[in-house]
């Protein structure tokens, strides 16, 4: 028995009931310790997955966010920037459910906003709702047609507090993330084709690239996808996707595995350095290796990661099990 069919066969489904949300009494700090076990998704493998035990150098920088978060939208519910906000913060705890609900009660105010959709589309991703994710997203890409791009705010700050996404990047990034995800790849290199528009620094170029590399791969369309890394050098500015730069460097034969796999990376990172160089592996013939990775990168926690996240699809596939709207993920 190989171990990737190991880990596998240790994650036989299972279903947890996930209690309701509080509506008062208890401040966010207390809610979030009793939320530490609470149920958020089921794994395409059949994983249950629960809220994550936040870091503790950062959990109370994330509970102030969120409490302040709170606050402002109970001044003004009827708000759309304080909605979205409250959505976030919610996310950044691991609360991704709760996140979804408070974007759709959003949206029941509000219809046609895009950002909205863009972030309900996000988390949608995160709880393995991938065929959601993508009704939101391709709405949201009509929304915002013709409109001006703009910043998007983080609520997660890079170390310069230099914001680097924008709204048009984001919607089309992840719509193209969601259809990867589904194994559904044309439609996914077109929308990173359209992401690329919208890229306006390396940061987000790394991240665009990283997908769509890995989608013409999927592909077959070998020449095209070496072409993109003819953008690609050493020298990039690169403030916060430092694992995509790293990969991608990796691609072009700047870099090695074995240097990449011996950083001192965040945990976040380390997800998405470890499915990079599965990939790698893959491209070269070598699956057997790209197993193993996968394997030790599902046997992790850091389950909201878009790496862990395509791992499991990778594997949801392999076992000749395509993802669609009846899967777990939906």
């Amino acid at each position: 028995m190989t171990r990737c069919t190991v880990v596998l066969l240790m994650w036989g489904l299972a279903l947890t009931s996930c209690a309701a949300p509080r509506t008062g009494g208890p401040t966010v700090a207390e809610e979030l310790a009793d939320r530490t076990s609470t149920l958020q998704a089921i794994s395409l493998l059949g994983r249950p997955l629960y809220t994550p035990i936040l870091d503790g150098a950062r959990a109370p920088t994330l509970v102030a966010n969120l409490e302040a978060a709170q606050r402002a939208h109970d001044r003004n519910p009827n708000d759309e920037m304080t909605t979205i906000w409250l959505g976030r913060r919610l996310g950044y705890v691991g609360r991704y459910k709760e996140a979804i609900a408070v974007y759709t009660d959003g949206l029941e105010r509000f219809p046609e906003s895009a950002r909205l959709r863009r972030h309900r589309g996000h988390r949608f991703i995160t709880v393995r709702r991938f065929y959601h994710a993508i009704d939101d997203l391709k709405r949201a890409t009509d929304l915002v047609a013709g409109v001006p791009d703009e910043i998007e705010a983080d609520g997660a700050p890079n170390a310069l507090d230099i914001p680097r996404g924008t709204t048009h990047f984001n919607i089309w990034y992840h719509l193209g993330l969601a259809y990867y995800l589904t194994g559904d790849f044309e439609p996914a290199a077109s929308a990173y084709a359209a992401c690329m528009t919208f890229c306006r620094n390396d940061d987000t170029l790394v991240a665009t690239t990283y997908w769509s590399f890995l989608t013409l791969r999927r592909l077959g369309r070998t020449a095209q996808a070496d072409a993109l890394l003819d953008a690609i050098d050493a020298d990039m500015e690169i403030i916060e996707n430092h694992a995509y730069h790293a990969l991608l460097l990796l691609y072009r034969g700047d870099r090695t595995a074995a240097e990449l796999l011996d950083d001192d990376a965040t945990s976040l990172d380390r997800a998405t350095i470890t499915y990079g160089v599965a990939n790698w592996h893959r491209m070269h013939g070598r699956e057997a290796e790209a197993a193993d990775l996968l394997s030790d990168l599902l046997a992790g926690d850091e389950w909201a990661a878009f790496g862990f996240i395509a791992a499991e699809a990778d594997f949801k596939r392999l076992r000749g099990r395509p993802i669609g709207r009846s899967s777990a993920s939906d």
